[in-house]
């Protein structure tokens, strides 16, 4: 296939899909529910929401000053102000172009603080292999915290104990029929798996290479603390989920992670999963659907505003460097 048109599809398939799930979501929804989640989206109370997008700042702010530890040792300190900026547009970028803003890091990094554009994308690489590590603890976390609920609904859903293991068990024996080939074959597929699960390596083995290991630690700690903080803030807009409790809460975070990473910025199936996933906990659609979308509304407004401010900021706070 073309390597232009596979760049195009993988540009306007996700938007295509976002787009695709609005029109599901309103589809499937009767007039009466709607007028009911856009009643719990406009009496939001903006406390709540407030709260969650400074916790989201919070985080980028952490995540620019993290970023400095990886690029110390190769001998560069950005301006924490620049890598403020930079991240924000990165994610802004995302939502037009997914996997765009990592390229933008690099980018502006080079043309700001004259951090080679190899070495920069470098740092990004293991600042996500990092990230990716923290999500996965944060999924057994989930679903270790909510074992008996989630088996339960299963069960509800004719799924039992036995086919349970069954697929587990499968799953497993596949894993180890997956690893053996990987060893043995010699492919592309097979070499760029091998590739990725080095790189995840060693991104983890770096973090015992650096100087400062520990407030990189602190940081990506925050930083993921403040990922669900700001999620979880946001069951105070909706009546119905206030009384969730934090293991219930994590579950529908996970499911959030996930479809932000297969849309642009999640659109149209942020709210249908984390409505889902709130669904096992006896969560109304309803309520689920207005959850979603508040915390959806309130993030891509907070990466909107601030994200095209520092395209417009950055050049004047560089202008005299």
């Amino acid at each position: 296939m073309n390597k232009k048109l596979v760049r195009f599809l993988k540009i306007i398939l996700p938007i295509a899909l976002g787009i695709f799930l609005v029109w599901y979501s309103y589809a499937i929804t009767s007039e009466t529910d709607r007028q009911q989640i856009l009643k719990y989206i406009r009496e939001a109370n903006p406390f709540w929401v407030g709260i969650s997008i400074v916790i989201g700042m919070l985080s980028h702010i952490s995540r620019a000053i993290r970023w400095n530890y990886l690029l110390a040792p190769l001998g560069y300190r950005p301006r924490i102000m620049n890598n403020i900026l930079i991240i924000l547009m990165a994610y802004f970028t995302n939502l037009g172009i997914p996997r765009s803003g990592e390229v933008l890091r690099a980018t502006a990094l080079a043309s700001y603080e004259n951090v080679p554009f190899q070495k920069g994308f470098g740092t990004i690489v293991t600042e996500r292999v990092i990230d990716l590590l923290m999500l996965l603890l944060i999924i057994l976390a989930a679903l270790f915290s909510q074992t008996d609920v989630i088996m339960g609904y299963l069960k509800d859903h004719g799924i039992g104990m036995g086919a349970t293991l069954l697929v587990v068990g499968v799953g497993i024996m596949g894993l180890f029929l997956f690893l053996a080939f990987l060893r043995r074959s010699t492919s592309r597929f097979a070499i760029r798996v091998k590739d990725f699960v080095k790189g995840l390596l060693d991104g983890l083995l770096s973090i015992f290479r650096m100087e400062k290991k520990w407030p990189f630690v602190l940081h990506t700690i925050f930083i993921w603390a403040a990922y669900v903080l700001m999620f979880w803030v946001i069951k105070y807009t909706v009546i119905e989920t206030i009384p969730l409790s934090f293991g219930e809460i994590l579950v529908a975070f996970v499911a959030g992670a996930f479809a932000m990473s297969t849309t642009n910025g999640g659109v149209g199936l942020y709210p249908i999963a984390v409505s889902a996933s709130l669904g096992i906990f006896g969560i109304s659609d309803v309520s689920g659907d207005a959850f979603g979308w508040i915390m959806w509304i309130a993030q891509t407004l907070m990466i909107v505003f601030f994200g095209a401010i520092s395209f417009l900021i950055i050049p004047l706070w560089n202008r005299n460097g």
